[in-house]
């Protein structure tokens, strides 16, 4: 058993060692569509050189990594005509930042997806609610009338 960590696949796609579907590639960027897409279109962005959290990259690689996101979104809502391209970061599975780019429809799973996590961000208040004296009241009526 070896302690010798796998080559990172993203540095392999940027070396050219690994094949990718790339979509838009500047000095510092890689634009490529991802392999395990929720939709069509499916975008990974990510800084060339190894970067395993956004935070760590160098202003310039990250004003290259959202100027490259920017131009690929544009070119989603120009060939897909979506609601609206998510982005989000990450870097933990594959430790080297990644941006998704996710053309997103309504009533596709992604906005499923965010419509359910809006609603638990508003559950609290929502629960609270419940507890008020008048919706108590109400609540009370409808379960003891006739």
């Amino acid at each position: 058993m070896t302690d010798t960590p796998s080559p990172c696949i993203f540095c392999e796609i940027v070396a050219g060692r690994a094949p990718a579907w790339r979509v838009y590639e500047d000095d510092l960027t890689i634009v490529i569509l991802d392999i395990h897409p929720y939709t069509r279109g499916h975008c990974l962005a990510l800084p060339k050189r190894h970067v395993p959290w956004w935070h760590e990259m160098t202003d310039e690689e990250n004003a290259a990594l959202f100027k490259a996101a920017k131009i690929v979104a544009e070119r989603m809502m120009k060939a897909y005509s979506p609601d609206f391209v998510f982005l989000y970061a990450r870097g933990r599975r594959i430790p080297h930042t990644h941006v998704f780019l996710v053309p997103t429809f309504a009533g596709d799973v992604l906005d499923r997806f965010f419509n359910a996590l809006e609603n638990f961000q508003e559950s609290p208040r929502r629960l609270a609610a419940l507890a008020d004296p008048e919706a108590m009241a109400e609540a009370l009526k409808d379960l003891t009338k006739g």
